[in-house]
Parts: C-alpha cells; structure tokens; sequence
C-alpha cells in the first residue's frame, strides 16, 4: 500500500514537474538561482529557493521530508560540524589534501599584513577600496631633504669615478654620515630622520638614478637590518644605545643572514650559537660562516641570525630555541671579517664574515630574553615591509633614468639625417621604457601609500621586488639596444654600462627572483590572501570541525560565487561590474574584476585538484604570481591616473600601461591551462577566443615614445625621480643640454629642409648651408647661432670616450692615475 501511494506520488511529481506550465516557474527560479550563485547566497536563501521550488511542482510528501531532513542538517550548524563537515575534515585530513604548513612556513605566512592582495585574490574585488587607497605626498621637511641634501651628495658623487676608485670619496662618506642617510627611518627621538616610507623610498630612486653603489650603500641600512630590528624588537637600553649611534653613522652596520648552505632556506642555517653560564651571568657561544654580506667589510656592529640551542634549559626554553637574531660588535674577540666579494664589478662593500667561540651578553640578543627563539618572525616581518621599499625604489630610479636619457638620446642621434627616434625600430623599444617608467612610477607610490598607513603587505612587497627588478632589467636592456655604441663603450660619458652591470644583483638578492615567484608569491598568496585556506589548514592540524565547518562552507560559497561571476562576467567580457570612476579607464576597472574572478576560481581548482603538492608545481605557480602581480600593478596605475588630477595627457600612458597589463595576464592565463592537462584544452581555447587583452598598437606605442623625446612639463613627470645634473660637463647634463638645444631649434631646421626641398639650398657642409639660408632669408643670423650651438651640443653629446694604452690598462687594474678628477 504505502509503495503504491510512493509511486502515486512521484507520478504526480514528474507529470507537473515537465508539464508545459511548469517552464516558465523553472526559468524563473533558474535565473533566481544564477543571481544566488553569482553573488554568493547563503544557505538559509538556498533552503526558501528549494521549498519555493518544492511548492511550484507539487512535490509528495516524501520529497518534502527527504528535503526538510537535508536542509535541517546544512541549515543547523551543530548537525551540520557532525554530520557532514566531520567527514570531510577526516578524509582531506587522511588524503592530505591542504598543504602541510612547517614552522618557518608558519611564520613567513604570519608575518606582515594583507592588503590590496586579499582584495585582488578575492575574485569580487572591492574596487572602491582598490581605488581609494592613500596615495601620500612628501612633507615639506622630506622634500626639503630631497632637494637639499640628497642633491647635495648626488652632487658630490660621480659614477665614473666611484667604479674607478672602488670607493666613494672621504667627503662623501662624512657627508652621508652628517645628514644622517645612514639614519633615515630611526626616529626623530633617538637622533634619526624618522622619514616616511615614502620619502626613504623617494631618496633611494634618487640616489639611484645617479650611482648604483651609492643607492645600495645608503638602502641597506635603512632596510632590513639592525636599525629596523631594534625599533622594532629591541628593548629600551639596546634602542637607546645603538639608535643614536646608528643614526650619524658612528656605528655602521650590516646583517648577516646567508650562508654558503642556506640562501633563501633558513631552515638549512648552519650558524649556531649555544647558552652557558660565566662569572653567575648568561652568554652566548656563537659560530658562523656567511656570505654576501653588504657593508660587512666596513661595518661596526653585525646583526646575526643563528640557530640557538639551550643543552642545560638555563633560559627555561628548551634545547632548541630557535632561529635568533643579536647585536654583536665587530671587533669582538673571535670574529672574522673576510675578504671583499665583486659583485659584477660593483663597487659597493660586500663580503663574507665568521665568527669562531665568540661570547656575548645574553643582553646581546635583541629584544633580550623576550627576543629569544623569535628571530625568525623579527626578519620575516621587518623584510614584508623593507623589501617593499629599497629595491623597487632602485629599480624605479633606474628605469627613469633610462627613460630620459634614451628619449634625449633619440632625438639628438641621427642617422641619414634623421633623429633616430623616429624610425619604428626605435620606438618599439622606447615605448617599453616609456610605459615602465610610468607604471614602475605609479606602483612605488600605491605600494609606499600602504606603508606610510601602516601596512606590512608581505606578499605585495615580494611581488614588486620581482616584477619591478624584472622590468628594470628589461628597461636597461632595451637603453642598452637603443645607445648601441655608446652604450658599451666604457668611460665617464657612458650613463648605462654601470647600471646594466648591477641588474642582476638587485634580481639576486633578497630572496632571487625565480624563488620569489614560483614560491613565495602565490604559495605564500594561495594560504595568506586566500580567505579562507589557512583557517582551513589551522582547523584540520588543531581537529577543530567547527572552525573547519565555519571556513569550508564559506569556501564552498566562495568557489561557486566565482565559478558563476567568471561565466557572467566572461559572457559580457566585465560589463555588468560596476565602476568607482566614470571615465575612459573605467572598462579596465571592470576587465580587472573579470581578471580577478577568473584567477580566483582556478587557484582554488589548482589548490582542490594538486592539494599539498602544489607548492612543487612551480611552473603553475609562477604563472599564477605574474597574474597575481600585473592585475597589482593595474591597481596602482588606474590609482596613479586618479591622484594626477586623470590628465588627459596621460591617457597615452595609462591605455598602453593598462594594455600591456592585461595582455601579460592572457599569455600567463594560456600558460596556465597549457600546463594544467589535456583536460583544460577547451578552457585555453575560450580564453584565447574571449582574451583579456592583447598587446598595446604600435600607434599608442610611438605616441608614448614621442612623449619622453619632448622636453616639458610631462616628460618631467614620467621620470621625477632621476637626479639632473646642471653641470654640461657630466654624461647627464651634456646629454640634457644637446637635446634641450636640438629640441628648441628643431622649428628652423625644418624651415632649412623644406626650403633644401624647393631647391631654394642645397645640401653641403652644415656652416656653409647656414651661411646661405641667412643670405637667402630662410632663417636670420641669429637663428643660425643657436643651429650652430645646438649642433656643436649635439656632436659633444654623442661622443664617446677613449684610452690610451697606459691609462686602458691601469683602469683594468684600478690604478689610480686611471680616475679623471
């Protein structure tokens, strides 16, 4: 009976469930369904859509309590944890499925904050928010600083001569000392500058712009390091101390972190300090063996990182303690201060150090007895905001300067009688540099807003260390192509050949580029941007189902959200997002959000179908850091173009910038689905037939190479951090004083070619054509002068330098008679 009643029942149920009057209701509660999906509904929503469907098709009463039952369980959190969320923690747990998370795993993931990258990993970003952040100036202090002091030792310095001597002059280093460079982010209140990040940063792309070994000198105690270390960490005494000697430079520091055996893998750190007693107080034995130590050789106090162990427990600890950092000054009894290393001729101080049974001061430590066993969070969280900092800052100096002098360059080197500027072959490249030096401008800025607000965005600096060093790289390299000549052969006019020799040490260290984008990036990003992993690794290792039940439904809600926003918004190619701008960059707003939801729901298919082992599929994660760090860069370029006040000017620069961005991001998406498996063969193909982006048009190319070839206002604000010396005898200046000339006259030269071209001159030796343009009436006296003089500019400018025998082979040995004064 009760048999035949169920099958009566569902007879029923199918007849009005396909009936043609159930269509409509059924479109209905499908577009219902798609609008909970695409912005993420929750259950209790999901529950009224499957009763309301319950109800439409006159469902038996079987079918209703089946439903009830399901729904009762997922809609109650405590059957919920049990019943269902219970199992799943047990199998991921059995199947380790999340990654394992090791001890400095743990704390690189803990350390520094998120920021704009939770946002971008989110797959809905908030683009008010994106677009909203800080965007700081300088003080009137931190710009009187700039335009004063920071001239000043530019002034001072020359790169030639620095690379000759290996050295910088005694008056150089007294005048770093007395202006305090070495002291730029200590506080006001222990003798320092107390700068902001943004103003550290702005010195450093200066002092850059003129010299590699001066940037490096003065970044590398004002980053990680032990005046970081201690205004952080450091307890009262170290910080009242060490503070006011580091600041004027009477204590020069460095920090010893590598070793021959551990780079980038601490874990693998050798160097080891052990606890005893002596004379009834606590010390420290300590032993060690580094390398590539900047300022090691002329420093006065290291800060060492070594793995400490307590054999008698005296600290209380335990035997292992941990990886801890101390203070120990450098002509402690046991240390060795080794010989220089020549990092690509570079001239600024580097060098291996060990320490042999050299006893400190438990009071060494810093932070003291609190510091102990911490030192590996103290450098992972100083090194989430530094690294932020210094070397983006060099590499945007760098690319600036590339970008003036190559469009100078381009306009006052001719051939067949034409500004090499002009041919396509030049602008191609110029156009790279160009568009770098705006973007690399544009992220210094967002990233540095963050930082002056207090943000320690660990992820976010290791993206920009990479892709900004990388694009430096590319930038100096394409100068290099554009100079030709004179960019290889050596001398004081040559403004490239030293900066080239430095790109790949700023690629190198802290943390090498290919470290930092196929692990720390997106493995460090995937757990720590991410909204919901690293609660998930944390509830399975602490077997917590409620914490797991609270953060794997949210997950679930999260992937089905972007798996729909990404069909959505890939059907209107981003239309349907709403914009925080109404003007002509607000389709790259919504192409960033499609971006966005696109990378977010195929990070959690890698992290759901690879589980631990993705962090060994570099390739796969690489391309997902180069996504994850151009739609970054997006962010900061659509930010700079709102803070100039959205210049029309710009928009050359902000189209090509935005362009690029995004045809980057479509050659890492097909990358991507390449090396996922056969499987997303079809998935590559709908994105190349619906791509982000291609690359920018040549046209919008030379439009962007044209504009850095004009001197103005505008070429100025593309390259503000470059130091430009007024003095015509030097590389920059000549070159800025012949393209200044040529620029100014070029109006009467073409008046001279178009009257060559009616055949009223012809062509010959240039003061002989002038002397009969005057006699012609094409141009006056006068304007034939400043043709004159901008000729003799021009010609000076393109010249390059030469040796005689003696003086080549004595600045091969770095013989003094080789400097020119």
């Amino acid at each position: 009976m009760i048999d035949t009643l169920f099958e009566l029942g569902l007879d029923q149920f199918w007849g009005v469930l396909l009936s043609p009057s159930a269509s409509l209701l059924w479109l209905a509660l499908g577009l219902v369904a798609v609008l909970f999906s695409y912005f993420g509904a929750y259950f209790y929503m999901w529950s009224l859509l499957v009763l309301v469907c319950l109800c439409g098709v006159a469902a038996p009463s079987v079918m209703w309590m089946v439903s009830l039952i399901i729904l009762g369980i997922f809609n109650v959190p405590f059957l919920r944890q049990h019943l269902v969320s219970f199992p799943i923690m047990s199998l991921m747990n059995a199947l380790k499925f999340l990654p394992k998370i090791s001890v400095t795993e743990r704390t690189a993931i803990e350390a520094g904050t998120v920021w704009m990258d939770a946002e971008l990993f989110s797959g809905n970003p908030d683009l008010v928010r994106l677009s909203d952040q800080a965007y700081p100036d300088l003080s009137e202090e931190e710009r009187a600083f700039i335009n004063g002091p920071v001239d000043y030792v530019c002034r001072l310095v020359n790169d030639w001569n620095v690379h000759q001597r290996r050295d910088f002059s005694k008056e150089v280093w007294d005048y770093l000392k007395k202006e305090k460079f070495f002291g730029m982010i200590i506080p006001k209140e222990y003798g320092g500058l107390g700068l902001s990040p943004s103003a550290n940063s702005a010195v450093i792309a200066k002092l850059s712009s003129r010299s590699s070994p001066l940037g490096i000198t003065v970044m590398v105690p004002n980053s990680l390091g032990p005046a970081e270390l201690l205004i952080h960490y450091g307890t009262k005494q170290q910080k009242d101390y060490y503070l006011p000697r580091l600041a004027i430079g009477k204590d020069l520091p460095c920090f010893a972190l590598t070793e021959p055996q551990a780079g980038s893998d601490a874990g693998s750190m050798t160097s080891s300090g052990t606890v005893f007693e002596k004379n009834g107080e606590t010390w420290v034995r300590l032993n060690w063996k580094k390398r590539y130590i900047t300022l090691a050789s002329i420093s006065t106090v290291l800060g060492m990182a070594f793995k400490l162990r307590d054999p008698e427990n005296i600290l209380g600890k335990g035997v292992n303690v941990g990886i801890t950092c101390a203070l120990i000054p450098a002509k402690t009894p046991g240390v060795v201060i080794g010989q220089r290393h020549d990092p690509m001729g570079v001239p600024f101080f580097n060098c291996p150090t060990e320490g042999h049974d050299v006893e400190i001061p438990l009071a060494s430590i810093i932070g003291g007895i609190d510091g102990v066993g911490k030192g590996w969070k103290m450098l992972m969280e100083c090194l989430s905001a530094g690294r932020g900092i210094s070397l983006p800052a060099n590499a945007t100096g760098g690319t600036q300067l590339v970008a003036r002098a190559a469009g100078a360059y381009s306009v006052i080197r001719k051939q067949f009688g034409i500004s090499i500027g002009k041919f396509e072959g030049i602008e191609e490249p110029l156009a790279r540099i160009a568009g770098n030096a705006y973007m690399l401008e544009a992220g210094r800025r967002y990233t540095n807003g963050g930082l002056d607000g207090g943000a320690k965005p660990a992820v976010v600096s290791a993206m920009i260390k990479y892709l900004y060093t990388d694009l430096f790289r590319e930038s100096i390299n394409d100068g290099m192509d554009i100079l030709g000549g004179a960019g290889i052969s050596m001398g004081p006019r040559n403004l490239f050949a030293n900066p080239y020799k430095a790109t790949p040490i700023a690629i190198t260290v802290e943390g090498a580029n290919i470290l930092t984008r196929t692990l720390i990036v997106f493995g460090q990003g995937a757990i720590r941007c991410h909204p919901y992993v690293l609660e998930e690794v944390e509830a399975i290792e602490a077997g917590s189902s409620k914490r797991f039940d609270r953060a794997f439904w949210k997950h679930v809600k999260h992937v089905i959200r972007n798996l729909f926003r990404l069909i959505v918004l890939g059907f209107t190619r981003g239309r349907l997002v709403k914009t925080p701008v109404d003007n002509e960059t607000s389709r790259y707003y919504q192409k960033l959000s499609w971006v966005s939801s696109h990378f977010a729901f195929f990070a959690d298919v890698a992290l759901a179908t690879l589980g631990g082992n993705l962090k060994r599929k570099e390739k796969l994660t690489g391309r997902f850091a180069d996504i994850m760090s151009w739609m970054y860069m997006l962010t900061a370029i659509l930010r700079r173009y709102e803070a100039d006040g959205c210049k029309k000017e710009d928009l050359i620069f902000v189209h090509w910038t935005c362009q690029y961005a995004f045809a980057k991001i479509q050659e890492s998406f097909e990358g991507l689905f390449s090396n996922m498996g056969k499987l997303y063969a079809p998935i590559r193909f709908l994105t190349r037939l619906n791509a982000f982006g291609s690359m920018p048009s040549d046209e919008l190319g030379g439009k962007i190479a044209h504009a850095i070839q004009v001197p103005g206002e505008q070429r100025d604000r593309i390259t503000p951090c470059v130091f430009i010396p007024q003095n015509p005898d030097e590389a920059l200046g000549r070159l800025e004083r012949a393209f200044k000339a040529v620029s100014e006259t070029a109006p009467i030269s073409k008046r001279l070619l178009k009257a060559i071209k009616k055949g009223v001159l012809s062509k010959g030796r240039p003061d002989m054509l002038l002397k009969h343009a005057v006699e012609a009436g094409v141009i006056t006296a006068a304007e034939s002068e400043r043709l004159l003089s901008a000729e003799k500019y021009r010609r000076d400018a393109i010249q390059v330098d030469d040796f005689s025998q003696e003086d080549f082979i004595r600045r091969a040995l770095h013989l003094p008679s080789a400097v020119k004064k």
